[in-house]
């Protein structure tokens, strides 16, 4: 095999474990992909093997090496976020099953936390909610019985780019990076440490969690048995964040926002940790270095999930291709709003009781209008709250690049940026989650001199707002009206 290898970006996601080997001139030289099944011992409850996590990451990761033909020169990783792992020190086996981040079994814990919730918020950016690690570390230390071992050292804990890390260097490097860190509720995002006051409110001893390194640095390096090599590991950062780097973008203003089943936008806000905004979430990022930055994030809980939804709940349409030619059919909604509150309101309202919201029905209704709302809700629900978050950062956005399988939509590009009233620009690889794992690490492994010279090798579809910015721009007080109907219904308790 060739020495000039590339990176492997190893992505382990929620429902899967993807790894790219990305070449020096950003083409995609080799993939792998492999499936993570998925448990749910009761309602709400959701968890994996972190043998799983391991075995499916390094599977795919063969296979994306086979495929190139060369050994990679370093690895990047980027993970599943919140998702927590407990393992014996000695043994490397891990004592529970990984809680994810989708888990909901510490509502009860969180909502006894409202007196804390301010200070919680102050060190963290967070909100508290069982979506992150603390609570769920908090629950398997307390129903395992695990607080004497590891109080001990007997036992370490940490999300899945740790557990990661240790098993592939075979338990001589225990470490995470800031990205993942912040989004423990553990982290203090200020002092840029674990913070001794979180960990004793949730009783969590400091001696099981890894050492806290720089995005773009040293992790250690993999064993011979894992690749046929022993790689160097030099670029971590969570899923959100490793897109935010992966899209360019490194400064004060810049933004992306990932269309998936849900969509997860990212303002970078720069060196200085930003003013809270209520229903933003304030994380670590990167800057072009990998160092730390700041970022405002929101959430849409449905977004990709509204068009399956139309297919295979109503039989609206037979796959979702068929939505862009269908909305480009009709000349507006004629009226239809469609609120898809299908597992409750994210940012900026968060209403876990709010429901799905369709108005402006009449006689006149076809399922072209209905599918044209639902592709203008995630544009409008995107500007929202970007317009929430430039107004609290202090810092306009004049772009928004865009990733993930809505994207493919050239209609919904155009309608975004005819609603933003600012450019939308698509990657030629949108799976940039991936690329930032791979940028980070190139950068520390020499692979590109600089995150210029990274994201040169990249090539962007360009949409600008054009006429229909008038048409689009009109329909927000329609879409607001929707989304107080949504709340209104989720809050009225008669």
């Amino acid at each position: 095999m060739r020495p000039d290898g590339g990176i492997l970006a190893l992505d382990q996601g929620t429902t899967g474990s993807t790894a790219l080997v990305v070449s020096p001139d950003g083409g995609i030289a080799g993939r792998g992909y492999r499936e993570i099944p998925q448990h749910y011992p009761a309602p709400g409850l959701v968890e994996h093997d972190p043998h799983d996590l391991l075995e499916q990451t390094i599977a795919a990761g063969r296979e994306a090496i086979a495929r190139a033909g060369a050994t990679p020169v370093a690895i990047g990783i980027t993970n599943q976020r919140e998702t927590v792992v407990v393992w014996d020190r000695l043994t490397g086996e891990p004592v529970a099953p990984a809680i994810v981040w989708q888990d909901r079994r510490t509502a009860a814990r969180c909502a006894s936390l409202a007196s804390d919730a301010a200070e919680i918020s102050r060190r963290t950016g967070l909100v508290t909610d069982p979506y992150f690690s603390a609570t769920k570390l908090e629950w398997l230390i307390r129903e395992h019985a695990l607080g004497t071992r590891a109080a001990r050292g007997e036992l370490l804990a940490g999300t899945v780019d740790a557990w990661l890390v240790w098993k592939l260097t075979g338990g001589a490097v225990h470490a995470t990076d800031p990205t993942n860190a912040s989004r423990t509720m553990l982290y203090d995002i200020d002092a840029q440490r674990w913070s001794d006051e979180l960990c004793a409110l949730f009783g969590v001893p400091r001696a099981m969690l890894p050492e806290v390194r720089p995005s773009s640095g040293d992790f250690g390096v993999t064993e011979r048995s894992v690749f046929g090599a022993e790689i160097p590991i030099r670029g971590i950062a969570g899923d959100q964040q490793s897109a935010l780097f992966g899209q360019g973008c490194w400064h004060a203003g810049e933004s992306k926002n990932t269309y998936g089943t849900g969509a997860f936008i990212l303002l970078h806000a720069g060196a200085k940790r930003p003013p809270g905004a209520a229903g933003l979430l304030t994380t670590i990022a990167c800057d072009e270095c990998g160092r730390t930055a700041y970022a405002l994030e929101g959430s849409i809980f449905v977004a990709g999930a509204a068009v399956q939804w139309l297919r295979d709940g109503l039989g609206v349409i037979e796959s979702a291709a068929e939505s862009e030619a269908l909305a480009r059919s009709v000349a507006s909604t004629h009226g239809v709003c469609f609120v898809p509150a299908l597992a409750g309101l994210g940012a900026p309202d968060w209403e876990p009781n709010a429901r799905g919201t369709i108005v402006g029905l009449t006689r006149g209704t076809t399922r072209a209008h209905l599918v044209r709302a639902a592709l203008e809700a995630m544009a409008y629900a995107t500007d929202d709250i970007l317009s929430l978050m430039s107004s609290a950062a202090g810092a306009r956005f004049a772009r928004l690049r865009v990733d993930g399988g809505a994207t493919s939509n050239d209609w919904l590009m155009q309608f975004q940026a005819d609603v933003l009233g600012v450019p939308v620009e698509r990657p030629d690889v949108v799976e940039t989650t991936a690329l930032g794992a791979a940028g980070l690490a190139g950068i520390a492994a020499g692979v590109w001199n600089s995150a210029a010279e990274f994201i040169g090798t990249r090539r962007f579809t360009r949409f600008v707002p054009g006429s229909g910015t008038d048409v689009a721009r009109a329909g927000k007080h329609e879409w607001r009206r929707a989304v107080r109907a949504a709340l209104a219904w989720a809050r009225d308790g008669a």
